[in-house]
């Protein structure tokens, strides 16, 4: 595994809605040593409906964290068998109370977790899941696709240079 500080984090970004309006934010690096430092941060932003994190890691998978109202974390990692190189994808399989993947139990680009989490946001789990199944998109990518989705692809502008921005 790699070394929190090694963990090749492209980006983390939180998004939030208080009075109807999306706001987002990039998170400090230090934020994302471990996945629980994320959601305890992203715990510190909840809005209306709760609070969505993102964190890009080496360009190779994406981890979103719902925080509902509740409090309680909900979790998506687009890439089952990144919990064989990256610490951040083997927390969120211990979040989601799942054994990490042995050698052959997920397919490429399987993503573990709730494809729901933004559902009541207008982006349900088929759509997450059909975005997730094209292979050609990055991480940063992912996050402006869904940004487009949920309405806050003009915030997210101001702190993350997607390659392409969804139409």
């Amino acid at each position: 595994m790699d070394d929190p500080g090694d963990a090749g984090i492209d980006f983390s970004i939180a998004a939030w809605r208080e009075d109807g309006r999306w706001s987002v934010a990039t998170l400090p690096p230090r934020a994302v040593d471990t996945l629980g430092g994320f959601i305890t941060a992203l715990r510190q932003l909840t809005g209306e409906g709760g609070a969505l994190g993102f964190v890009g890691v080496d360009e190779a998978f994406l981890i979103v964290v719902r925080i509902g109202t509740d409090g309680v974390a909900r979790v998506l990692l687009t890439e089952a068998n990144a919990a064989f190189d990256y610490d951040l994808a083997e927390e969120a399989f211990d979040l989601l109370d799942l054994d990490a993947p042995e050698d052959d139990d997920y397919d490429d680009y399987e993503p573990v977790g709730d494809l729901a989490l933004m559902a009541d946001f207008g982006v349900d789990s088929d759509a997450v899941e059909l975005m997730l199944n094209n292979e050609d998109l990055f991480p940063d990518e992912q996050v402006t696709h869904l940004a487009h989705r949920l309405g806050f692809s003009d915030q997210l502008k101001t702190v993350l240079s997607p390659r392409d921005i969804p139409r």
